[in-house]
């Protein structure tokens, strides 16, 4: 604990950094297939958007990536932790929404 305080570290900035980061990387992803979605889809100025929003996407990603890398040198723990909390997020949110849409049909 001592030597933490000495370089700056607690526990609770790295797992801020941690938070921020998954949370970031998510908005990434997400601006990414909204990016391909739009792009592919879109024709005249929504295809031009999509693009740019594909480009977005990718750069965010990559820079918090690198960011994170280069503050606490574990990433590969960070992104599987990372894509383990958004297959639950959507296979609970799936779950839900057809509970849902199965007690709405019987009714």
């Amino acid at each position: 604990m001592f030597v933490d305080a000495l370089v700056g570290t607690t526990t609770l900035n790295i797992e801020l950094l941690g938070f921020v980061t998954i949370l970031l990387l998510i908005f990434g992803l997400f601006l990414l297939l909204a990016g391909v979605f739009t792009a592919y889809f879109g024709s005249g100025k929504s295809r031009t958007i999509g693009v740019l929003l594909l480009v977005g996407g990718i750069v965010v990603g990559v820079l918090i990536a690198y960011i994170y890398h280069m503050q606490a040198h574990n990433l590969g723990p960070l992104l599987w932790g990372t894509f383990e909390v958004l297959a639950a997020a959507v296979i609970g949110g799936l779950v839900a929404i057809a509970i849902f849409l199965v007690a709405i049909m019987k009714s």
